[in-house]
Parts: structure tokens; C-alpha cells; sequence
């Protein structure tokens, strides 16, 4: 996940037996024995699916059904919501409170604090007053948080997310290269090293 905001696969394969060059005589079974056809699904593609987060930057969210968030926000299986924190430090709570009277009770919570660096006490607050109410919670910076989302959410979990876009955005060689546009120069960024 990251500024251009990479799509979730999900494919299946199909090969074919083939004999050992030691055993000529003995064909491998393989776990996949269908029709031979290869079938890719992009998840991110279908809003069907529920929602997921397909990129994000310093000032907000994209997400699968082309809509928009601007600043911190609450992500559900079906809907979003414009979280009322201005950064890390005002997650709390009350802020939180939200997340432990949905019904039906969410699975997860995946918390994205931007690329904040956590702190155990930090994160110890959360974990504990989550916990409070049965749910289950992981405390992570944006873009590993958004990757964990998308994944619980495509296996049909119910999950929720409480996302804060980062200060910084890490653009890798990759990104540079795919996108083919000078901009990129012109962006302050951090190198994956």
C-alpha cells in the first residue's frame, strides 16, 4: 500500500503434473486439479466486496468505491466515516468509544497512527481499553494498518479500521518508475533503506 495505492490479487493457478527427472515413471499429484484455467480477481475492483483502502497520502484516503476521505477516518466493511482526531495524541478513549458500541461487535480493530513511531505505553493504552470490550486490536503505522484492513475485510471479517494519514509519505524505486512522472522529483520522501 502506498501513494499509488497497489491492488490486492487474488488468483489461483493450475499446473500441470509433471515427472521428477530422478523418476521418470511417477506423476506428482498437485493440490489444484481443475479445468486448467488461471483466474485473477482484483478485490480492490469490486465494491461488492465491501470497502477497501486503495491509497492514501498526507491529506486523506482513496478507497474502492472511488469516494474520497479527507483526514483521519473510521473504516467499516460498508461504510466510512471522518474520525474527529487531529493526530496520534488525541486517540483516546473517547475517541475510541465508538468502536465498543457497534453491534454487531466488531472482530478487530486496526489502528493506523500515521508513521508516527509507537511507543509501548502508547500502545499498551489502547490495547487495554479495546480489550475492555472483547475486541480484538492491532496498533500499527498507516500503511501497515490500511494492508491489514484490506486483507481482514477481503476474508470477510468484521473488522474495523481507525486510520491517520501520515506526515511522510515513502516512495520506493518501484513507485518512481510505474508512475513515469516528474513529480515525483519535486516530493519530499523517504528512500526504503
Amino acid at each position: 500500500m502506498n501513494i499509488f495505492g497497489r491492488e490486492i490479487l487474488k488468483a489461483s493457478f493450475w499446473c500441470a503434473p509433471r515427472a521428477p527427472k530422478k523418476f521418470p515413471g511417477i506423476i506428482n499429484g498437485h493440490s489444484y486439479e481443475g479445468d486448467g484455467k488461471t483466474t485473477v480477481q482484483i478485490l480492490n475492483r469490486e465494491v461488492e466486496q465491501g470497502l477497501m483502502i486503495n491509497a492514501f497520502s498526507q491529506i486523506g484516503f482513496r478507497l474502492n468505491n472511488r469516494m474520497n476521505i479527507i483526514g483521519p477516518m473510521a473504516i467499516f466493511p460498508r461504510i466510512a466515516l471522518s474520525w474527529n482526531v487531529g493526530s496520534y495524541e488525541d486517540i483516546n478513549e473517547k475517541t475510541l468509544s465508538l468502536f465498543t458500541v457497534l453491534e454487531p461487535k466488531i472482530d478487530i480493530l486496526v489502528v493506523g497512527v500515521g508513521d508516527e513511531k509507537i511507543t509501548p505505553q502508547f500502545s499498551r493504552r489502547i490495547i487495554d481499553f479495546i480489550r475492555s470490550s472483547r475486541i480484538n486490536v492491532e496498533v500499527l503505522n498507516t500503511e501497515q494498518a490500511c494492508s491489514t484492513f484490506n486483507f481482514l475485510n477481503s476474508e470477510g471479517r468484521v473488522v474495523a479500521g481507525a486510520m491517520i494519514p501520515p506526515r511522510t509519505i515513502r516512495v520506493g524505486d518501484h513507485d518512481r518508475f510505474i508512475s513515469g512522472k516528474p513529480i515525483l522529483n519535486k516530493i519530499s520522501y523517504l528512500d526504503d533503506k
